[in-house]
């Protein structure tokens, strides 16, 4: 079988820098070409210096890209769709790890980004690119969304719970988010200036984060198509370069014990190759932590029952460039095409670090 030609759009940030580092092994795929607006003509690996020796592409510049099978999208929130139907012409595949398609709501979309969306005819063609929750519609898709780091840890979280039916939504979501601070992409700025942020537990989005949007579609489709639930949101910065661990507190309509909970997790995840049950009696790890992931792309999920109230504590951890973005579009690739969803993938992270 012959490789996939696949184009990396936007190549200087960290995106796609593990992109470039996870298809240069992907063993389906070819990396034709790489392009930014502001570094054409320099070599790959002088923006990404890891990968030094093992890739020697040159960057090209936008208007210079030819057609191709797949191209990725790793450019600034709101720039993908101005110029998407370019894209869309060069390669059958497009595959954006913006947030520009990831709503299927024009409204939705409207309310968390405070402004029209541009090309609000594809939102409803664009497919959320999380395997776990839309691998069917993945392997015909066209137009593939990338998923917010955050949000992605959250919905993995709380899947099984909302497509059962357990939750109590007369009583709000919590989610509480912290996240490293290659989330923020590879420009400099105040809040990543070292002296600043060495040593940092700083709340960035108390309220009003856009991932909320992506909970709110995810859940609430799984919840029975709509969403009736307070979620109360919140995002902190914490002296991390990669990782996300979120902290959902939620409430339940039933009386369960821990023993039915875990055998509801497993059941709904025992078949996906990226998601991890822990729950340990005791250690350091005993629930799920991100700086154990940096580099892979499992998402690890535990949970602790708060029996007398009803309450759940679920938290997920990942690694906010890979099963936060570059990792899962791999993934999402991989399902497209019908191949292995390890496939370019199967690197376990490093202990210690």
């Amino acid at each position: 079988m012959s490789q996939v030609r696949v184009a990396i759009v936007g190549g200087s940030g960290y995106t796609a820098g593990e992109l470039l580092r996870l298809l240069l092994f992907h063993p389906q795929v070819e990396i034709a070409q790489v392009a930014s607006s502001s570094h054409a003509g320099q070599y790959v690996h002088s923006l990404h210096p890891n990968l030094r020796k093992l890739c020697g592409l040159r960057l090209c510049h936008y208007d210079d890209l030819s057609t191709c099978d797949v191209i990725f999208l790793c450019m600034p929130h709101g720039t993908a769709m101005q110029a998407i139907e370019r894209y869309r012409s060069l390669a059958p595949v497009v595959i954006d790890l913006s947030a520009d398609f990831r709503l299927r709501s024009p409204d939705l979309y409207l309310r968390w980004y405070g402004k029209e969306h541009s090309q609000p005819e594809l939102l409803a063609q664009a497919v959320y690119g999380l395997p776990e929750l839309h691998r069917q519609e993945l392997r015909e898709a066209a137009l593939i969304s990338g998923t917010g780091c955050m949000a992605t840890a959250a919905i993995l979280g709380l899947a099984p719970l909302y497509r059962a039916g357990l939750v109590e939504q007369r009583l709000p979501l919590v989610v509480d988010a912290k996240v490293g601070s290659s989330a923020a992409g590879a420009t400099p700025g105040p809040g990543s200036h070292h002296p600043d942020r060495s040593g940092a537990v700083r709340s960035f989005q108390p309220t009003g984060h856009r991932h909320s949007a992506e909970l709110i579609q995810e859940l609430g489709a799984l919840a029975g198509g709509s969403w009736q639930q307070t979620l109360a949101f919140s995002a902190t910065a914490v002296e991390l370069v990669r990782g996300v661990l979120i902290t959902a507190q939620v409430f339940l309509n039933t009386d369960l014990d821990e023993r039915a909970l875990w055998r509801l997790y497993r059941e709904a995840y025992r078949d996906e190759p990226f998601i991890r049950l822990v729950k340990e009696r005791s250690g350091v790890y005993r629930y799920p932590e991100p700086k154990i992931l940096a580099g892979s792309n499992y998402c690890d999920i535990g949970f602790e029952l708060d029996p007398s109230q009803r309450r759940l504590v679920v938290m997920a951890a990942l690694d906010n460039l890979m099963k936060g973005a570059a990792g899962n579009a791999v993934q999402a690739l991989n399902c497209r095409f019908g191949w292995n969803e390890t496939l370019g993938l199967t690197f376990p992270g490093l202990h210690p670090i």
